[in-house]
């Protein structure tokens, strides 16, 4: 039986999560670590709450990653130039010097993988990911604003449920 375009994808998602697990074993890093690290370098020094946004995660969560990464010497703490109770994360050299190794290895990837299409297919290709792409996001954002209004819709019934004042028999 021929495999699901979905279980292609989800193979692929497998093995790019394989590599990584083997390109950052001994390194301390992990997935969470490394993704809290490119979006530094691409945003640049950023407080706390901004990164917690941007990694779409907790703000519990990015002090956990920030103090490892903080501990292997990968970020550092600054004080904010013009906010006094805020600080910034940012880069060490270290950790820009694994980036730059990362990003060159992300190309040379990337160089490896179009090598197997044929340049005339190259360009179907990119548009049938970036329109899976764009669905999958749309699939999953509206499933998590429809679970978000079910647990909302829910809580209010139970609520109200609970706070009714039940009718007393004379």
């Amino acid at each position: 039986m021929e495999p699901l375009f979905v279980d292609r994808l989800l193979l692929i998602a497998d093995l790019f999560q394989r590599d990584m697990a083997r390109a950052f074993d001994g390194t301390g890093l992990t997935t969470a670590r490394v993704h809290l690290l490119w979006v530094l370098q691409h945003a640049g020094p950023s407080t706390q709450q901004a990164l917690a946004q941007l990694c779409e995660v907790t703000p519990r969560n990015i002090t956990g990653l920030v103090d490892a990464l903080e501990k292997s010497g990968h970020v550092r703490r600054t004080p904010h130039p013009t906010d006094r109770r805020a600080v910034l994360v940012e880069l060490t050299a270290t950790a820009t010097a694994t980036m730059t190794r990362m990003h060159g290895e992300h190309e040379q990837l990337n160089e490896t993988l179009l090598s197997v299409i044929a340049p005339a297919d190259r360009a179907a290709v990119e548009r049938g990911l970036s329109a899976v792409t764009a669905h999958l996001e749309h699939l999953v954002t509206t499933a998590a604003t429809t679970a978000a209004t079910t647990a909302a819709t829910t809580t209010a019934t139970e609520d109200t449920r609970a706070t009714a004042t039940p009718e007393v028999a004379p």
